[in-house]
């Protein structure tokens, strides 16, 4: 199962990525998650203290392993040949970290060359790994994306099974999650979800109706949750949330809903 969590910036993406990732971890699954966002912050969101893990270098810039794979070196100038399919097999297990005894985390960082300036070895790299894991089976792979489900272009997002493109409970905001999920259908992702996240009354059905009218796109919401704000203020994850909270047992219903089908 391969699920891409997309959404514009401030929805709360990170954090649904990451309860996402403990949920299927704790239910016994084996999870990969993968930070793509050219600001990566999922390792703090997994429980990662903020000091080492702003000491994580993104695979996308990680120029010595970079070099190492491809057989060039960042920055070295046009017309540097290198290699567009360097071994990659091994780098979940060597350059992850080990959050649970199912989960595992890599920080990718963005994949999108054209910001850039070219296709550089490090982005080279970046995206054959990100090829090679999306083809693996036997794994559930969490993708916590860069705002915009198009970042991924044809040739990585069709080899997700699922996404969920999150939502604040705002018209503007469900307009532009509306245009990300037609996004995701033209780029062939099979199952598309809505979830509206930091609901607070019961107008979102209402809002829904007006947004998506005929669209046909479930959906599924996520309450808001002081005790995430606390968890936040104390730097901890949110493996450090109850399970008892609303948004626990709100993502526990989301899982079994993309599990199922």
């Amino acid at each position: 199962m391969r699920i891409l969590v997309a959404g514009k910036g401030g929805v709360g993406k990170t954090t649904v990525s990451a309860l996402l990732a403990y949920e299927l971890a704790e239910k016994g699954y084996s999870v990969l998650a993968l930070d793509t966002d050219s600001v990566p912050n999922l390792a703090q969101s997994l429980g990662i203290p903020y000091e080492e893990a702003e000491k994580i270098i993104p695979l996308s810039k990680n120029e010595e392993l970079a070099e190492k794979r491809t057989g060039a070196r960042p920055g070295e100038g046009w017309g540097t040949l290198f290699s567009l399919t360097p071994k990659v097999n091994d780098i979940a297990d060597s350059y992850g970290l080990r959050i649970s005894k199912n989960l595992n985390l890599v920080v990718v960082g963005s994949i999108d060359q054209g910001k850039e300036g070219c296709l550089c070895p490090a982005i080279a790299l970046a995206r054959a790994f990100l090829r090679h894991v999306l083809l693996k089976k036997g794994e559930v792979i969490v993708v916590d994306c860069e705002a915009g489900a198009e970042v991924f272009g044809r040739g990585l997002a069709e080899k997700f099974d699922v996404m969920l493109c999150i939502s604040e409970p705002t018209y503007k905001s469900l307009r532009i999650a509306r245009k990300l999920l037609k996004m995701g259908r033209e780029l062939s992702i099979l199952r598309s979800f809505l979830v509206i996240n930091k609901v607070q009354d019961e107008i979102i059905e209402s809002l829904y109706e007006r947004v998506f009218k005929n669209d046909n796109i479930p959906l599924l919401a996520l309450p808001f949750d002081a005790e995430l704000r606390r968890c936040e203020e104390a730097e901890g994850g949110v493996n450090s949330l109850p399970r008892e909270t609303p948004l626990r047992k709100g993502i526990e219903k989301i899982v079994s809903e993309i599990m199922e089908g």
